[in-house]
């Protein structure tokens, strides 16, 4: 009797852990779920309480599925043996016709030696080596070659469950998911705990909020990574969001307000600091086809105390009437596809930022953009740009490239001539305000010059080049040269003393040039009223850039009308009240006036034609003497200007130097100076001719 009066406990399990190890060669851990439940308890309830904790660990499982060959402890991995009928133990990572069974000490070693020595530490886990058939069966295999597929060791992610089969390429498999941010927290709800489904869910866990430029966005850890999440947000493109909102402010000094397009917004950080710092001079619209990114957008302009007016039907009302104050403007959000919104309405500003290249997005920018409007245009896709992928260079942009010193020039001017045939489509000219190349991205920055005459005009500037394979001398080719020899036109003479083909045709290519030196002026001041310190500098750098100058001081254009005169527009920034009062007026003659504004931009950009800055750049560091230091680079710029030539740096190069001076020129030049600071010596030049200096 006293044994019946005891409690007696009813315990629930899942199948052996070991043997759901082995099952289907999935590889997830899962742990015994134990539930103690009375003998006063209904059995009803005992069941209840099994499926509700198989639900919970299906529910965690899903949340945080980890391959079992990741431990923390050496220890933990030795647990995993399991032990036949007749005391030998196999080892949990090899199959038994790689690794027979043998006894504990035995296998206490393989583990040690060939596993765990091997594994690939992250976050205070390793990631030990596996030669169980985990990996994905490729189609269209033969039997042979599935089976020694299976065969192949391999290491499985802790982050994305990939399967690596060698160290060093799991090393940098890793190394880049540190790099976009993400980490073994990012799919573990942040603490490694899974989460319940009545708790807070893991989105709002795992938000932070980033300031950049006094604007607010709310972020999640793994948003570097455009394929992992919906509101993409790369903190190294700064330099970029703070070029287009210095070009924009400049704009505004000519007419306001302007209608402005972020059309790829993402979590709309770009158009809220348009709208947060220029305020009634602009009127933003912020775009994106993802609803998501859409819903992050919203809450983002109510962080940032921006009133939202939505432009699509919306689902839920995005109005915050509890904690919401008297806002600094208005921003109105779009989701739609980039290319019809283009083709609907009108835009003064538009700027075009999508994830990859940017061609597709050209013909519809420009359709509908107003007269003397602006296109910025950013492209990111690094291995056309810089010829690492050269079949999609020539399929993206009908451009032919080879890998040269000045590479990135190259890559910014293929652009700039996508962008003007884009425009010439549509019966329209452009003026190259920015071009540049920082980091991983290209931007340029054009004015839209509407008319027949103003497109030929760009046309005519985008040219095929000739570029040198021995000495990389390099030459646009003349119109009209299809008939002469080509060779001529190149000032070296490595045709004549090298056997064979020496040069190729690259392009087409923008020979026009890259850079506006009044409009960089403008944008220099309207950093320094923002307060944008980080790219005062590179404005400077690319403002002796443009002027060809070696200057360290370079000022910057007051309010008045002599930014209108060093920018070379035709749009008077400073006008007289009655002419603001009766801007209705004007725009109604609005063809008559830009056709006039236009020809006055033209003519002037012809007369600023003999101060454009010289095609390219020659990097001393390709064209020192062999077996010598490399001169001191702003000395040598000294001595160049001595010798009568134009002469700056550059910013796609920091050993480049932008001259008019031919290589040929360049080089003897350089031997000149590397005479006079070392006397009588002899060295070898990279063309393998021997100095002597006397």
């Amino acid at each position: 009797m006293a044994e019946q009066q005891e409690e007696k406990t009813v315990r629930v399990s899942q199948e052996d852990a070991k043997e759901n190890i082995k099952t289907e060669g999935n590889g997830v851990k899962s742990e015994p779920i134990m539930v103690e439940v009375t003998k006063e308890e209904d059995c009803n309830n005992v069941s209840d309480v099994s499926e509700s904790s198989l639900k919970k660990s299906a529910a965690s499982t899903n949340i945080k599925e980890r391959h079992f060959s990741i431990q923390a402890k050496l220890s933990d991995l030795k647990n995993l043996i399991d032990v036949n009928e007749s005391g030998k133990m196999s080892c949990p990572l090899c199959p038994e016709d790689k690794f027979k069974v043998c006894y504990i000490n035995k296998l206490h070693r393989h583990l040690q030696n060939l596993h765990w020595k091997v594994s690939v530490e992250f976050e205070g886990h390793r990631m030990c080596i596996c030669h169980l058939p985990c990996r994905q069966q490729k189609q269209n295999l033969t039997e042979d070659q599935a089976s020694n597929r299976l065969g192949i060791a391999h290491y499985h992610c802790i982050v994305c469950s990939a399967t690596i089969a060698r160290r060093t390429d799991m090393i940098s498999h890793i190394k880049r998911h540190v790099n976009k941010g993400d980490t073994k927290a990012s799919y573990t709800g942040g603490s490694g705990l899974p989460l319940d489904t009545d708790e807070v869910s893991v989105e709002q866990t795992r938000v932070k909020v980033i300031e950049e430029s006094n604007t607010n966005v709310k972020v999640l850890p793994n948003s570097g990574t455009p394929l992992k999440t919906d509101t993409f947000f790369n903190g190294k493109m700064k330099a970029n969001r703070q070029l287009v909102f210095c070009a924009l402010a400049a704009l505004t000094e000519e007419r306001a307000p302007l209608e402005c397009l972020d059309a790829f917004g993402a979590t709309g950080i770009m158009g809220l600091q348009w709208a947060q710092h220029l305020l009634e001079k602009v009127k933003v619209t912020i775009n994106d086809i993802n609803e998501a990114s859409v819903k992050v957008i919203c809450e983002n302009c109510h962080l940032n105390q921006i009133a939202v007016n939505v432009g699509y039907n919306a689902t839920q009302d995005d109005s915050r009437g509890e904690d919401f104050r008297k806002p600094l403007t208005t921003v109105e959000v779009t989701k739609t596809d980039a290319n019809v919104l283009l083709h609907m309405r009108a835009f003064d500003f538009v700027h075009l930022d999508p994830y990859g290249t940017a061609v597709n997005f050209l013909d519809a920018a420009f359709r509908n953009v107003r007269n003397l409007g602006i296109v910025s245009v950013t492209s990111t896709d690094i291995s056309s740009l810089y010829t690492k992928a050269p079949n999609v260079t020539l399929r993206h942009y009908g451009c032919v490239l080879v890998r040269t010193e000045y590479y990135k020039e190259l890559a910014a001017r293929m652009v700039v001539a996508a962008i003007a045939r884009a425009a010439a489509r549509c019966n329209k000219g452009i003026e190259v305000l920015l071009a540049v190349a920082l980091e991983h991205f290209v931007l340029v920055v054009v004015r839209v010059l509407r008319g027949s005459t103003q497109a030929d005009e760009s046309v005519k500037k985008i040219r095929r080049l000739l570029h040198c394979q021995w000495c990389e001398e390099r030459v646009f080719l003349k119109d009209g040269s299809m008939v002469e020899d080509l060779y001529r036109q190149l000032p070296c003479d490595c045709n004549r003393s090298m056997p064979g083909k020496t040069a190729v045709e690259l392009g087409p290519l923008w020979s026009g040039s890259l850079f506006n030196i009044g409009f960089l002026r403008r944008m220099m001041a309207k950093a320094a009223q923002h307060g944008i310190t980080e790219i005062q500098q590179v404005l400077k750098a690319l403002v002796c850039e443009a002027e060809c100058t070696i200057l360290k001081t370079v000022s910057t254009p007051g309010s008045g009308s002599q930014s209108c005169s060093e920018s070379g527009l035709a749009i008077v920034p400073s006008q007289k009240p009655d002419d603001v009062v009766n801007s209705d007026a004007s725009s109604q003659q609005g063809k008559r006036k830009t056709t006039e504004a236009s020809g006055t931009a033209v003519k002037r950009q012809k007369f600023e034609a003999s101060l454009e800055h010289p095609s390219f750049y020659y990097s001393i560091h390709r064209h020192s003497i062999r077996g010598m230091n490399m001169p001191k680079l702003n000395k040598f710029l000294q001595y160049l200007t001595e010798a009568g030539f134009r002469v700056s740096r550059t910013h796609f190069d920091p050993t480049g130097i932008r001259t008019d001076a031919t290589l040929g020129q360049f080089k003897s030049v350089l031997a000149e100076y590397t005479k006079s600071q070392t006397g009588n010596h002899t060295f070898t030049s990279d063309d393998g001719i021997d100095i002597e200096f006397v």
